[in-house]
């Protein structure tokens, strides 16, 4: 992404009128992200030129001053001008235009962009940035052959008010340079939110001059976390790691967004995720013991004691923040914090009584709807996960639902304005795909494809609730991401599908607009490479599936980009044949294929082993869904002959469910002799993954079964259960684990449960 800020190229030596009516309109064939809500294109195309002059109201400066710094930066050319009639660019103030929304129009005369608001002029010269060949992000590189852009006309406007993605600078540290390529990343995606998350258990990154041991001391742990969490025995690198922004650094990144039309949103940390700030001041805890700043990941009981010494203290933190940066939003955070200590602590407990809070719930929203009203009085407002909505809302408080999509509906329905960024479709942490050299993450899975289907408002909200849902927001937790390079590829193309999702709207048709979004991503790779960013690129992988049809089963291939030839050989043949339907599975298959990009070039190769046992053919029933982060597969995933991965239960083989008990029936079609079942758990306390403590096989009419206990050792966690038997019938019931116990990983909340296929043998 080095080159992002360089890029200025904005080549634009334009200016326009009105197109001409009489030139005609053919098909669209320019690529846009986000998609414009409305293009016309004409077949005349306007061709760039050496000089350029600009012409701009003043209510337009930021739009105009980016456009000019680019032409100047980029090809040192470019400059404004005070006659509308020379000018080759020209911004027009029009007031019937949306707040967000433009107008843009090029002849081959002139460009003219039409806006009510700055925002809006700006947006137009990001899609006018988009007509233009990517080799113009480089710096100087203004082309000598002539370079034409078509006649077109876009009118377009935002769906919804808040475009946002996310950026967790707390558990690994990245420099000042980079926070302003994501920045500027995207401005250039039309987004105009940044939310920044500032503080953690693991380091805090924003000087606060009252308190300077937040820089001195919580701002640098011992040694990181190697590896995944749930590896044992944990291990750790010994090096010092940590960093932080100085006000002037922070003072210079504001800026650097307000030029690009972006508003950024700090997170401060309250009253969890606040170990490392308790390390730097112990009395700001209730034990006021000295603790380290936490050297791994995951949910720590050391939270803010709600007293007075803590309150000046955030107060003044606060005062700080809020004076850097100008939005209208602060993030108070509020999730994840365990009240153990509260629940030991005789002021926590007085407090509780005296102010009849009920339970430690009550002191957690006291806590927030103390700082709120701090934060109310210095004229901002705040921003928190849905966990503030326990013990009852903050007055005016905008609630971030992470926890799925409930917290947004219970906000709405009490007319508080809501953001959505649930897991299931916006944590861009999680695996984006099931190879087995993907880069190491938290867990979860979740595509590219998953991200674009996704509907910011919630089914439950009515017309006029609906009106309290904001907008929605990417989500970059880093506990897995050391460098720049990782962030870049855990976000791109993703941004790419919550840019759209929120500018353009929703698909309606996700069959055929997908198709039609992931051409316009391989186009836009092109700008990428050359900004220099280090995207996913999963357009030629291969995706597999098992279809069952009139008793056969079939294994169908397909990639997500479209045109292209997939070859495949089957069971270690050396006889490769191109696909063209799909491939009857008869037994145990060894299947390996790629898409063929170009003569010299193909996908990542994809191999897969498809277990043909007795259920395969069966159908599977479940007493219940499963959890929508965690349900890519679908129930058939349980008996379509395909294994879910050995060490990360993210992928679409993997169901997972959130404290239910599971009963799962499977149908075989037919009476068959069954000698053995088995079935795989994952288990990964640290991420509140439990195996069940048991499980019960019963088939036939008159319940007969089997039982076995399990025990929660290692990852992988198999059920055999060895029977022999007639039946057609099998039932299985897996009783969840539970409740999380005290001193463990998010204890008191309930387990997740994960099942991999059921092999009937």
């Amino acid at each position: 992404m080095k080159k992002l800020l360089n890029v200025s190229v904005f080549i634009i030596l334009f200016g326009f009128v009105s197109c001409d009516k009489a030139m005609e309109v053919v098909p669209t064939t320019v690529q846009i992200i986000p998609k414009p809500q409305q293009i016309t294109q004409y077949s005349k195309g306007f061709s760039l030129k050496k000089d350029v002059k600009i012409y701009s109201e003043k209510e337009f400066d930021v739009a105009s001053t980016f456009l000019l710094n680019y032409l100047q930066k980029g090809a040192s050319i470019g400059k404004m001008t005070s006659s509308e009639a020379e000018a080759t660019i020209v911004f027009v103030s029009d007031t019937s235009q949306p707040e967000e929304g433009y107008e843009l129009h090029i002849s081959e005369e002139q460009i003219t962009i039409k806006a009510a608001t700055d925002s809006g002029a700006f947006y137009a010269v990001q899609s006018l940035r988009q007509l233009i060949p990517e080799r113009m992000e480089r710096m100087d590189s203004m082309p000598h052959q002539l370079t034409v852009i078509p006649c077109l006309e876009i009118i377009d406007a935002p769906q919804f008010k808040y475009r946002g993605m996310h950026l967790d600078v707390a558990r690994h540290f990245f420099p000042k340079e980079f926070i302003k390529e994501y920045i500027a990343a995207l401005a250039m995606l039309k987004m105009n939110y940044f939310h920044w998350h500032l503080t953690e258990d693991q380091g805090w990154r924003i000087e606060i001059k009252q308190f300077p041991r937040l820089t001195t001391h919580a701002a640098y742990r011992d040694e990181t976390l190697i590896g995944h969490y749930n590896e044992s025995p944990q291990q750790f690198d010994g090096a010092r790691h940590g960093g932080f922004y100085t006000q002037k650094d922070v003072k210079e990144i504001v800026a650097f967004a307000t030029a690009h039309n972006v508003i950024i949103i700090p997170e401060i940390e309250m009253p969890g995720h606040a170990q490392a700030a308790i390390s730097a001041y112990p009395k700001l805890g209730c034990t006021g013991e000295q603790v380290l700043v936490a050297t791994k990941w995951g949910v720590f009981e050391n939270i803010y004691c709600p007293n007075q010494n803590t309150f000046a203290f955030l107060e003044g933190v606060l005062t700080e923040v809020m004076d850097l940066f100008p939005g209208e939003y602060i993030h108070i955070g509020g999730d994840e914090a365990p009240k153990s200590q509260w629940k030991k602590c005789n002021h926590c407990q007085k407090l509780i009584s005296d102010l009849s809070l009920g339970d430690e719930h009550g002191l957690q929203s006291y806590f927030i709807r103390k700082m709120e009203a701090f934060i109310n009085s210095k004229g901002k407002k705040i921003i928190g996960w849905d966990e503030i909505l326990e013990g009852g809302l903050a007055p005016n408080a905008t609630v971030m639902s992470w926890r799925g999509t409930s917290g947004a509906v219970e906000a709405a329905k009490e007319g508080h304005d809501v953001i959505l960024t649930p897991t299931s479709h916006a944590y861009f942490d999680y695996y984006q795909a099931d190879h087995a050299d993907e880069p190491l993450a938290i867990g979860g899975f979740l595509p590219l494809k998953k991200v674009y289907n996704f509907n910011p408002i919630p089914e439950e909200l009515t017309e006029s609730e609906s009106k309290y849902v904001l907008g929605a927001q990417g989500n970059i937790w880093t506990e897995y991401m050391k460098t720049e390079s990782q962030v870049e590829y855990m976000a791109f193309p993703r941004t790419l599908a919550m840019s759209e999702v929120v500018w353009s709207g929703p698909s309606e048709n996700i069959e055929q607009d997908y198709p039609k979004f992931l051409a316009r991503v391989e186009n836009f790779n092109k700008r990428l490479d050359v900004l220099d960013v280090n995207y996913a690129n999963h357009l030629y992988d291969i995706e597999g599936s098992t279809l069952k049809k009139d008793g056969r089963v079939f294994y169908e291939l397909t990639s997500p980009i479209q045109g292209k030839d997939i070859r495949y050989k089957m069971n270690l043949s050396s006889v490769e044949k191109i696909y063209d339907q799909p491939i009857p599975i008869n037994t145990h298959t060894i299947l390996e294929a790629a898409v063929q990009i170009s003569e010299s070039a193909a996908g990542r190769p994809f191999k897969q082993l498809i277990n043909f046992h007795k259920g395969i053919k069966g159908t599977v029933a479940i007493n219940t869904n499963p959890h929508p982060a965690y349900a890519a597969g679908g129930k058939e995933a349980l008996i379509n002959g395909i294994d879910g991965s050995d060490t990360r239960y993210g992928d679409k083989e993997w169901l997972g469910f959130w404290g239910e008990d599971l009963e799962i029936a499977i149908d075989l079609g037919k009476e068959t002799n069954v000698t053995k079942v088995t079935t795989r758990f994952y288990n990964a306390p640290g991420q509140w993954v439990y195996a069940p403590p048991s499980a019960d096989l019963i088939y036939g009419f008159d319940e007969p079964h089997i039982s076995t206990d399990l025990k929660n050792t290692g990852t992988l966690v198999e059920a055999t259960f060895n029977i022999n038997v007639h039946a057609r019938f099998l039932t299985l019931r897996i009783p969840s684990y539970g409740v999380i116990p005290e001193g463990q990983q998010g204890a008191g909340n309930k387990a997740w449960t994960f099942i991999d296929e059921i092999i009937i043998e």
